[in-house]
């Protein structure tokens, strides 16, 4: 339990060998660093969870997925670290505010960053529905794209293979009509078409070749058409409007597995609106709450730090700092005094040492001027 209390103490940012000595201050800074340690711990699941769909399909994702998951979590706790051991208790209310403004904006970021890849993984059936619809209408529309630039560049033959069908379609209706007229010639069923002489008479043989002029036609017809439909269907191939279909549902939960962290980001930003555009409330609350939870939890340390009380902890920390600010100035202008003294005693020692060499070559000259 010690041991445990020592290592939220040592998250909390707060200097161990003081906080020892007030007993009082044990629980408080007990809360801050626990609150620390697992927002950094949600910070290495969001930041595992959004690298593992980053190298997703890959063989070792798992493995990077770990080792962002760490570093992130690791550099997440040290920053919340850093925020709440920079807050002193010094200064008004305001003025501790004001401090701590910018950490609140630093803090609020960072609960934004980390929530949302966790909001990715608690939303994950909702995301991938939207994927598979979001697929199936892209598929839709790509086929909708190669299908009319296909009816715009082959206008003109689509309009023949129309008019050949439509001929064809005539035609059987009119062989069709015409040889049931031929039998009721044949057989002497009388009609306003036909004479009511059974046999195969002269009326019968007029019938017999309009029926073989049609049907003469319908082949010439049938034939073009074949044509018309193979060169067309080659222009498909060739388009590749043949090798677009719909993806099947198999295809559809495949690409929703591997899909990667930006589609299934914007699939979350669009969970919040229905199919016409209008905003869902229910999700969006939803996916706010979650977001608002994980700022607040960020920020939480940040708010305890603000909220408590000057207590002898913060004063015995206020008093090291003073010492040590003491300390500093002292040891800076001992630094100096002793560089002064040290730059005066070579000066002097300079000074000595080229007056002796003046006076030395003054009593040389002088010497040999009496010499000579």
């Amino acid at each position: 339990m010690r041991n445990i209390t020592r290592f939220f103490w040592f998250c909390s940012g707060a200097h161990i060998d003081t906080l020892k000595k007030y007993p009082i201050e044990h629980n408080k800074y007990v809360g801050i660093g626990a609150t620390i340690f697992f927002t950094a711990l949600f910070a290495t699941l969001s930041g595992g969870y959004a690298m593992y769909f980053v190298f997703s399909g890959d063989a070792f994702a798992v493995g990077f997925a770990i080792l962002f998951g760490l570093i992130w979590g690791l550099a997440i706790f040290n920053m919340d670290r850093y925020i709440v051991s920079s807050i002193n208790k010094r200064g008004t209310i305001n003025q501790q505010i004001m401090q701590a403004s910018p950490r609140i904006l630093l803090a609020i970021m960072i609960g934004l960053v980390i929530s949302r890849p966790l909001e990715l993984k608690i939303f994950d059936k909702e995301i991938r529905a939207k994927l598979r619809t979001s697929y199936l209408h892209g598929q839709k529309s790509k086929i909708d794209t190669l299908q009319l630039a296909y009816n715009k560049k082959y206008s003109q033959e689509l309009g023949k293979t129309g008019d050949l069908k439509h001929e064809r379609d005539s035609l059987t209706k009119d062989i069709n009509r015409s040889r049931f007229q031929l039998n009721q010639e044949v057989f002497g069923d009388k009609s306003n078409q036909t004479s009511g002489i059974v046999g195969y008479g002269t009326y019968a043989k007029q019938k017999q070749a309009v029926l073989q002029e049609k049907q003469d036609r319908l082949k010439v017809v049938q034939d073009e058409l074949d044509k018309s439909d193979n060169f067309l269907n080659q222009r498909k191939n060739l388009d590749g409007l043949n090798n677009v279909v719909l993806f099947s549902d198999h295809q559809l939960d495949s690409l929703s597995n591997v899909a990667g962290f930006a589609d299934r980001n914007w699939a979350l930003g669009q969970l919040a609106f229905r199919p016409d555009g209008t905003r869902d409330i229910d999700t969006w609350l939803a996916e706010s709450f979650i977001g608002y939870l994980f700022i607040l939890f960020e920020c939480l340390p940040v708010f305890v730090k603000l909220m408590s009380p000057k207590g002898p902890y913060d004063e015995a920390v206020s008093r090291i700092e003073d010492a040590n600010l003491h300390f500093a100035e002292r040891d800076k202008e001992h630094e100096i005094t002793v560089t002064d003294q040290n730059f005066d005693h070579r000066l002097k020692t300079d000074i000595d040492k080229r007056r002796k060499i003046i006076t030395d070559q003054a009593d040389y000259d002088l010497g040999k001027h009496r010499f000579d």
